[in-house]
């Protein structure tokens, strides 16, 4: 599985380094202390771990500013300057709604920014972290980190391998003690991973605001973070479950991954069979906006005439609200020659899109013949007075409007969160749809049997 490599530009002007791997929704997990995107898929079992998660997920990685292939030039060490490199990712991939996957370090960004966009995170994800602590809460782990800090100082070469025994204390095999002690030599310089390394904040205070459905996950014995801080998170975090794991490895791609990987992936499951409400949502809710557009509805007029042209509208409108039932989909209003409609799901979206074009390629031969071009896209688009407004909504129609006869385009978006659910799709390209700035992807779906 390839991981796509590309570039955010942080509100200082500083590059981020991101990758992307795998389709569906959306899961981000940010890096720990130190990271290398290239790592990532050089190392066997880094490179599994990540494929798993991307199999039905669309999984986006960064490097932190300071080390793997982002910008290394780095200054300022404050949590602040760590959440300009995940507010780049996200505004750069245009990212609505997404889960987060906070592992070891890397669960303070987590923690940090689904206080801060509570709106866009729908799942939060924990492994062998926890939400800081107060000084003297674990003595032991503090003695550990102030040790390995003078170590790294006076011998680097011996400080990889004491980190490698905190975060493998049973033992590795030489291999992998090699690709980790790699890791460490190409992600920063030593002066830059330890000024990286700075001591944990204390979030707790943040804890109580996370109302999203977390799951947190915590080895026994693991020496780097320990088991109590894990156990602590689960309990102040309001809608957590707790996921305690036998073994000692701080690194979750290593040890016993399944035990990891499956409840992580069944927890992220539960958001594609849940069925959000039908009918126009409340703002801020997600749905998928459908537009049909009859072909040159105009034309027809003048050439039929009123009466004839009419039937022609009775035959689409019927189609379109049969297919709309069906998928328990909200008719918005009718456009005059066409029919705006919000649908739970993108599946079902894709499903009623299909039904449309079907019945209507069904009467092909008929005398006016009905053609109809669709477009479908998804966000959170505004609800008032039973209907709907916004950004998603202007794309939607925008999209629609790109379409042919016969036609259905959709968003990448869509097809992201309809992945896995054995739609076929072509790619489509870049495309800057009228009064938008920005090229959007689109994609068509392939609907013929």
């Amino acid at each position: 599985m390839e991981l796509r490599i590309q570039y955010a530009k942080r509100a200082d002007g500083a590059k981020t380094a991101l990758g992307i791997m795998g389709s569906g929704p959306p899961l981000v997990v940010p890096p720990g202390r130190i990271s290398h995107l290239e790592w990532f898929m050089e190392d066997p079992n880094a490179k599994a771990f990540r494929e798993r998660l991307a199999e039905r997920h669309t999984l986006v990685l960064y490097d932190r500013h300071g080390c793997g292939l982002s910008d290394r030039n780095r200054t300022d060490f404050s949590l602040e300057d760590d959440m300009l490199d995940i507010d780049a990712v996200v505004e750069t991939l245009r990212l609505e709604r997404f889960a987060l996957f906070g592992i070891s370090w890397s669960g303070l960004i987590t923690i940090t920014y689904a206080s801060r966009h509570p709106e866009r995170v729908t799942r939060l994800i924990f492994y062998g972290t926890g939400a800081g602590y107060t000084p003297g809460q674990y003595p032991q782990a503090e003695a550990q980190a102030v040790a390995l800090a003078a170590l790294k100082r006076a011998n680097p070469d011996l400080h990889t391998k004491a980190v490698a025994r905190v975060f493998f204390p049973s033992g590795a095999d030489l291999e992998t003690l090699e690709s980790f002690a790699r890791l460490t030599r190409i992600a920063a310089e030593p002066e830059m991973e330890e000024r990286l390394a700075t001591p944990p904040r204390d979030l707790r205070p943040l804890l109580a605001e996370l109302k999203q459905p977390a799951l947190v996950l915590h080895r026994r014995g693991d020496q780097a973070i320990p088991f109590g801080a894990g156990q602590e998170l689960a309990m102040l975090l309001p809608n957590a479950r707790f996921v305690p794991l036998e073994g000692d490895i701080h690194i979750p791609s290593y040890g016993d991954t399944e035990a990891v990987l499956r409840p992580v992936l069944e927890f992220l499951a539960e958001d594609e069979e849940a069925e959000p409400d039908v009918g126009a949502p409340p703002s801020g809710g997600m749905v998928t906006i459908l537009f049909t557009d009859m072909e040159s509805s105009t034309a027809l007029t003048q050439r039929l005439g009123d009466a004839k042209a009419q039937e022609l509208v009775r035959d689409h409108n019927a189609i379109v609200r049969d297919a709309l039932k069906a998928q328990g989909g909200s008719e918005i209003k009718h456009t005059g020659d066409g029919i705006m409609a919000s649908i739970p799901t993108a599946s079902k979206a894709l499903e009623c899109a299909i039904a449309i074009q079907r019945a209507v390629d069904a009467r092909k031969d008929s005398d006016p013949p009905l053609r109809i071009r669709i477009g479908l896209n998804a966000g959170e688009p505004v609800a008032e007075e039973d209907d709907l407004f916004g950004t998603a909504v202007q794309l939607t129609r925008r999209i629609c409007d790109h379409a042919e006869p016969g036609q259905v385009l959709v968003a990448d978006v869509v097809r992201q969160l309809a992945a896995g659910k054995g739609f076929l799709f072509s790619d489509i390209g870049d495309v800057v749809p009228k009064g938008f700035e920005d090229p959007v992807r689109l994609y068509e779906v392939r609907w013929t049997e």
